[in-house]
């Protein structure tokens, strides 16, 4: 066996995921009984989305009280889901749902992209605390980048888990209750030309966005080249040497045995 490098061409879309890790992505409102978490559903996504990739590039930014770039713009899906891996509610100590930082740090990951064809996924509760999120999806629709929302949870609201035990209370001794706000994330894939997805049991919610949202809109782009190895077999050429080597050592030995001739000759006439 051995290999050679062969240069691969890429063409996709450049996609910036935008999770939130704010403390009530913790309320376990997703599945019947709350077996899992906003945040654990939504992480479970997004590594069903980096299965379906198909040249594109992905990035991750992680957004509470504030926002950050965790994973710049890559071809390296196993990467990715390292720093997917990683991303929990105490990596931001800044409390909060900062909607419209999310945008604008994930519209700032383009910066180094010459691609035209830019999308942002927004993956949340929707609980704008800040405000001016739509204001800043108006900023990256002048920019050229489509925003495509999935809001996680329950209209309805469910209790945020108290680490302490129980759950979280206001000054007035009340339990607080985290809401999905749906006009805000319709809203601000309004302003961009997106898409929202409500993100139930059973859904393959980012599947949908991705095929149907993201493919099916926008064209792809030359991305770069990349390198991968090639493997071959190369038995044939041992094979092969084999094969010469036998045939010059059967010739070795035939003309040893006419060298050899004449002297047995001359032999058997003395």
């Amino acid at each position: 066996m051995g290999f050679e490098w062969e240069e691969i061409r890429r063409r996709g879309v450049d996609i910036v995921v935008a999770l939130d890790v704010s403390d009530s992505m913790l309320v376990g409102d997703t599945e019947a009984g709350g077996s899992l978490s906003r945040l654990e559903r939504a992480k479970r996504e997004i590594s069903d989305l980096l299965a379906l990739l198909e040249g594109d590039r992905i990035g991750l930014v992680a957004f509470a009280g504030t926002a950050f770039l965790e994973c710049p713009l890559t071809l390296d899906y196993g990467a990715a889901e390292i720093f997917l891996d990683s991303l929990e509610p105490d990596l931001i100590p800044v409390k909060g749902t900062a909607l419209a930082q999310a945008i604008r740090t994930s519209v700032e990951a383009f910066e180094e992209s010459s691609s035209t064809s830019k999308a942002i996924v927004l993956m949340t509760d929707g609980e704008d605390h800040l405000g001016q999120a739509v204001a800043a999806a108006e900023e990256a629709a002048a920019a050229g980048i489509r925003i495509f929302t999935i809001g996680i949870g329950r209209e309805e609201g469910s209790p945020i888990p108290d680490p302490g035990g129980g759950f979280r209370r206001d000054a007035r001794g009340e339990i607080i209750l985290s809401r999905l706000d749906e006009p805000t994330l319709q809203r601000i894939a309004l302003a961009t030309g997106g898409r929202y997805v409500r993100s139930v049991t059973g859904d393959v919610d980012l599947e949908q966005v991705y095929s149907l949202g993201i493919k099916a809109t926008m064209q792809d782009q030359d991305l770069g080249t990349t390198r991968q190895r090639r493997w071959k077999e190369r038995f044939q050429w041992l094979v092969g040497a084999a094969i010469v080597l036998l045939l010059v050592e059967a010739s070795i030995a035939e003309r040893r045995s006419l060298n050899r001739a004449p002297h047995l000759a001359e032999e058997i006439g003395s």
